[in-house]
């Protein structure tokens, strides 16, 4: 988040403050002042008049600016990351005859959007204190590569997916216990065929509990900064692709990556598959279940869309304008 608002602070936000919480007493050119010296005097001591007189009450240090700030631009990044490759993931890549499935629900699509909508603020909320922590010089961030060497680039980045991937597996796994169950988790397993729309239609708690593995990380262990928001960042889209419903199995990485196949028959068989990223902790925990073809919930979707006589018994669409 730091380096969000290092980015937009001298672009957007000093002077959306300036305008907003102008700094009392400001000096600003006197009218007489542009009458002496060359225009180019006069121009410029305008000029640095207006610039001085652009100043806000809040500088960037002030917390209340940063707490401002780190919810504007998680509302709209997480928004608009959801937006983009939610649209990308339902468009090029869901397989929408699924949306015939028996359990898919009436407008599911529109009810996903909207919880997940209705969700970001509130698990945003809950996340400020890591992100403002994270600004204030709290975390183990680190700018200049060299502090720690291009070796610990690499190393960072494989203890900070098998950090998530181990912490999310058993808070996951937790969550699906009766006791807990439904009261934070349930919502998302509304979705028994989810579409990439169901990335973020959660609880807004499950939302922030499952996220507190990546911001844990960077107080305890030194990650650069810019490599810390790029595996965020494709965290949040890898969430997005594995709800898209694809059941393509037999490839050479199915054995150790939590592909979406895995994540759709979690969602169908809920007490499977609670990895994030891998197969390893399932595999040794006891919980993973392999996709099989015979699983895929494509098949009882095209067997309402032929007694719909949308496809025939190959699964091809039928031109109903096609005259027998």
């Amino acid at each position: 988040m730091d380096v969000a608002l290092e980015l937009l602070d001298p672009l957007i936000f000093d002077k959306a403050y300036a305008w907003a919480l102008p700094r009392p007493g400001s000096p600003a050119p006197a009218p007489g002042d542009l009458g002496n010296g060359s225009c180019s005097d006069q121009i410029g001591s305008s000029l640095l008049g207006a610039a001085a007189a652009a100043e806000s009450a809040w500088p960037r240090d002030n917390i209340y600016r940063q707490i401002m700030s780190i919810l504007v631009v998680t509302q709209l990044g997480a928004t608009l990351l959801y937006l983009f490759f939610g649209a990308l993931s339902y468009y090029f890549i869901f397989d929408r005859r699924l949306e015939h499935h028996p359990r898919f629900l009436e407008k599911q699509i529109r009810q996903e959007i909207k919880s997940s909508l209705s969700a970001v603020p509130f698990m945003n909320m809950l996340t400020l204190p890591w992100f403002l922590a994270e600004v204030r010089g709290k975390s183990l961030l680190y700018g200049d590569v060299s502090e720690y060497g291009y070796s610990w680039l690499l190393i960072s980045t494989v203890l900070y997916m098998a950090f998530n991937d181990v912490g999310i597996y058993w808070i996951h796994r937790l969550e699906h216990h009766p006791s807990v169950y439904k009261y934070v988790h349930k919502p998302h397993h509304k979705w028994i065929v989810p579409t990439p729309w169901a990335a973020l239609a959660f609880h807004p708690l499950d939302g922030y509990i499952q996220s507190i593995p990546y911001h844990l990380f960077a107080f305890i262990c030194p990650i650069q900064r810019y490599l810390y928001l790029a595996l965020f960042v494709a965290v949040q889209i890898w969430t997005i692709l594995i709800h898209d419903g694809d059941m393509i199995t037999g490839h050479w990485a199915e054995k150790f990556l939590n592909s979406p196949a895995h994540h759709t028959l979690h969602h169908m068989y809920f007490t499977v598959n609670y990895g994030q990223y891998f197969t390893w902790a399932d595999s040794y925990f006891g919980s993973h279940r392999a996709p099989d073809p015979a699983l895929d919930p494509l098949h009882d979707a095209l067997r309402v869309m032929r007694a719909k006589g949308l496809v025939d018994d190959q699964g091809n669409p039928i031109n109903k304008h096609k005259k027998e």
